[in-house]
């Protein structure tokens, strides 16, 4: 069930396996998204934050040349930065032509904090004279989201929804919202399970997207000093058990809860093996030993980056 897809609250339907493109290298990513639209992938997730949305765009506009894949067919997501939460319109906009398409498919809020703005399309992270994030209080998450939904009856994407948002401001966000949140992102793997934060979403219609959904590999353990799940020989056992990888089991154990995983990669074996998971099946013993696993365990904090935990 390579195709198989989760509906949204929207009525449209999302593909339960994704290709992310956060640190794709720049002239790697063209190849890679021709590749794995032969593969079958469908489903793109990228961000204005990334750099990356004009060579996401010639790719999946080559695709469509080639016959290899109708517009109708993709699932194309990305993300309103920080800084352009008072500019929604015009960072959909920017996003749109970068994209080289009509309409997004999703269009989420890439994190719950508005910052100075720098201009559409300028998507450093702003600091104030300490070096810390330079936070906007003047603009509130409701203000964002109503402009958000602005979007819908403009025709300019076909559902919206939010990413990085804990229980509390979800929570805030369903009370406010005249469109629910189609979807929420947020970093979820085997050492990082959030299954109140899951679960909360999944019970109000809310879709959940697994980004970091094994556990960001080396370039977390580079970047953040994290820990791989994909080292656990718990993880491995399952995975000799079933002949996989245990990428392959940390990706099957996340859509069998229900959730949609956009694992990234520029490697063609590794993007036939992330696409190969549909054709088997954890079983309940083994679901609740992954579950047996989680550490609690963040592996992507922009703390590095903003000289501020968001997430404290």
């Amino acid at each position: 069930m390579a195709d198989a897809a989760i509906k949204l609250n929207s009525g449209h339907s999302m593909p339960v396996l994704g290709l992310g493109v956060w640190r794709a290298d720049p002239g790697v990513l063209h190849n890679v998204v021709l590749q794995a639209l032969k593969l079958g992938y469908r489903h793109f997730d990228c961000a204005a934050d990334y750099k990356n949305e004009e060579e996401l765009g010639v790719a999946l506009a080559e695709g469509i040349a080639q016959g290899l894949v109708k517009r109708e067919e993709l699932f194309i997501t990305t993300k309103l930065w920080n800084s352009d939460h008072g500019h929604v319109m015009e960072a959909c906009k920017d996003s749109l032509k970068n994209l080289q398409i009509d309409y997004l498919d999703l269009y989420l809020i890439h994190f719950p904090i508005a910052t100075r703005h720098t201009g559409v399309g300028t998507t450093e992270s702003a600091k104030d004279v300490d070096g810390v994030l330079d936070i906007d209080v003047t603009i509130s998450l409701e203000t964002t989201w109503h402009a958000m939904e602005e979007l819908v009856s403009a025709g300019l994407t076909k559902s919206i929804g939010i990413s990085n948002y804990d229980i509390f401001l979800t929570r805030d966000c369903l009370a406010y919202a005249k469109i629910k949140p189609a979807v929420n992102q947020i970093e979820t793997h085997p050492y990082f399970q959030r299954e109140s934060l899951v679960q909360f979403c999944l019970k109000h219609g809310i879709a959940v997207t697994a980004h970091t959904p094994l556990g960001g590999g080396a370039a977390n353990i580079e970047w953040f000093g994290a820990v791989s799940c994909l080292e656990d020989p718990i993880l491995q056992g399952v995975a000799r058990k079933y002949h996989k990888t245990p990428a392959q089991i940390a990706l099957r154990w996340g859509v069998q809860r229900n959730t949609s995983v956009i694992p990234k990669s520029d490697k063609l074996e590794r993007l036939k093996q992330n696409h190969d998971i549909f054709d088997f099946k954890l079983d309940d013993e083994d679901m609740k030993t992954i579950k047996s696993i989680d550490k609690r365990l963040r592996t992507n904090d922009p703390t590095r980056f903003w000289n501020i935990n968001l997430f404290a």
